[in-house]
């Protein structure tokens, strides 16, 4: 088994109102308008609904002239603007967008028969946001074939307001605020979309949304006011392949800019491959590579019954992550009471990921949202990305539609003005991590707080760990064999480890105890061996006796 450093640092509650609101301030509105499937009534009625026979006869899509594109003159374009001040973007009309509130946007519906490629023989056709009180900020979007881009206009006619009636008044030099790509011409369901700052996300091999990726991180987790750069422009392409679309998107933000080239596949799972070259500005403390966002709320490890009457509520459970020197690891989520930063330093990584394990209905019984049903985002570089740490970033919440976490690649060497880099690396939305490791994986932690008699010669307090293992070798080997458990702990006292098979199940149960020694956060490791053999992945966790005794 080998080593792997792991660090950890955090800061008091206060630098939440930097990290936290800057992250919330995208997090809910995005999660909260492009949303969960089936989240509530009205989500799928705004995202689905068919245009009444009494609204306004129907408008075309206007095209500007064609340009010259290719993603050679877009990371020119970016290379050039990288050179200049940066120019925040311009909201016009900002008036009437303000009005556009969270119930006046939810009657905006774009039409289906406006929806770009509807005709053209392309196996997904493509429909826009509106923009509103939550997304200001217009995108410009282009339409590309065979090497020339025409951009797409905004006409309030491509809408169908309901009662936001007054929005349908707006100059047709408003502007989108994104868009998503549908299943096909007659479905009513999208698999992705990009809207707000750079956020995109698809509903994976099980038609599901959940977790987000960005484009980019920029100070994600620092005590100073986090930055959002943002997708300004995008291109759209077909592709020769009728299952693919092409997306190229400009990166703008006060530190950097960024050429994107990312092809969307979508067979029975969807795969994005992703160029992206970005070009500093600024000098950046901590840039995050292929960033991904996520919400954690409880789950069987730490569900206090005063929360919430579901048995768990998450849309991920863990990081996964798979190193370059081969060793596959697991770390369960947590929901500190602060903001609490972990990094894992690594080398040329294999790849990483915030995974959804849980598949069972019942640990949910949620049967609106099915978070059971929401995709894995899997993370795998295509060429050496050299030194540095995947860190996950994990923000407290009282609430599921807060996104608290942040899973990225942070290279060693920090991103300088002036200097250029290129990261080319794969996504999967899947319901389970690709490249299934040869090893027995978690599926289960399981923590007691165990209150004794406190003495001269013990703590108070005990603390209880349950980990289950399944698959992989651990199927094959008699529950008479000499399966050990190997753990250590960074503070405390480890007593009584030990490995059994749980009657009437295929999985192996690690159990073991920690005494308390004071109130900061403990880590520790564990994995499962037979003799010379590890046969399971190891195990990660950071406990927290604060966040424990309340």
């Amino acid at each position: 088994m080998s080593y792997h450093f792991i660090s950890s640092h955090r800061f008091a509650l206060h630098p939440l109102q930097w990290g936290r609101l800057a992250i919330m301030k995208c997090s809910i509105t995005r999660r909260s308008f492009l949303g969960t499937a089936l989240l509530t009534p009205w989500l799928s009625m705004l995202l689905g609904a068919e245009v009444r026979a009494d609204q306004k006869p129907l408008a075309d899509l206007q095209f500007g002239p064609a340009q010259p594109f290719s993603f050679d003159w877009l990371r020119e374009h970016a290379k050039q603007l990288a050179a200049q001040a940066y120019q925040p973007p311009v909201v016009r009309h900002a008036e009437t967008i303000e009005k556009i509130d969270y119930d006046a946007h939810q009657e905006i519906q774009y039409r289906p028969d406006a929806a770009l490629w509807r005709q053209q023989g392309v196996a997904y056709p493509v429909r826009f946001f509106h923009l509103g009180r939550l997304f200001p900020t217009p995108v410009k979007i282009h339409a590309v074939r065979e090497g020339a881009a025409r951009e797409i206009f905004y006409s309030s006619r491509l809408f169908a307001f309901g009662e936001a009636e007054f929005a349908a008044n707006l100059p047709d030099d408003l502007g989108f605020a994104g868009f998503r790509i549908m299943h096909s011409q007659t479905e009513e369901r999208d698999w992705l979309a990009f809207l707000g700052a750079s956020y995109f996300r698809s509903s994976g091999e099980l038609d599901q949304y959940g977790i987000s990726a960005r484009g980019v991180a920029v100070n994600t987790g620092l005590p100073t006011p986090e930055e959002f750069p943002r997708f300004s422009q995008f291109w759209l392409e077909p592709t020769a392949d009728p299952q693919a679309v092409m997306v190229y998107a400009l990166l703008d933000g006060p530190s950097l800019t960024g050429a994107y080239r990312i092809q969307a596949l979508r067979h029975e799972r969807v795969i994005m491959e992703v160029e992206a070259t970005l070009f500093f500005r600024k000098d950046i403390q901590r840039l995050g590579v292929a960033p991904l966002t996520s919400m954690y709320w409880f789950s069987e490890s730490n569900h206090q019954p005063s929360w919430d009457w579901r048995p768990e509520v998450h849309d991920s459970d863990g990081m996964a992550l798979w190193t370059g020197a081969g060793e596959r690891i697991w770390r369960p989520i947590n929901n500190p009471p602060f903001v609490h930063v972990s990094t894992f330093v690594d080398e040329n990584p294999k790849g990483f990921g915030l995974s959804q394990r849980d598949r069972n209905f019942e640990n949910y019984q949620d049967d609106r949202v099915f978070y059971e049903r929401r995709p894995t985002l899997w993370v795998e570089p295509l060429e050496p990305w050299g030194a540095g740490a995947v860190q996950l970033i994990e923000i407290p919440t009282d609430y599921e539609a807060d996104d608290n976490l942040v899973a990225c690649w942070v290279p060693r060497e920090p991103a300088r003005a002036g200097d250029t880099r290129t990261y080319k690396y794969r996504l999967h939305w899947v319901a389970d991590e690709p490249y299934a490791p040869d090893r027995s994986r978690v599926v289960a932690t399981r923590i007691s707080w165990r209150t004794i008699a406190k003495t001269p010669l013990r703590p108070a307090h005990r603390i209880w760990f349950a980990i289950d293992f399944a698959g992989g070798p651990l199927d094959q080997i008699d529950r008479k064999e000499p399966v050990e458990l190997i753990a250590s702990t960074t503070r405390g006292h480890l007593r009584s480890p030990g490995a059994f098979q749980v009657t009437g199940a295929r999985r192996w149960r690690a159990d073991f105890e920690i005494e308390l020694e004071g109130g900061e956060p403990i880590d520790l490791r564990a994995y499962l061996r037979l003799g010379e053999q590890a046969l399971s992945e190891t195990w990660l966790y950071q406990f927290i006796p604060r966040a424990s005794t309340g």
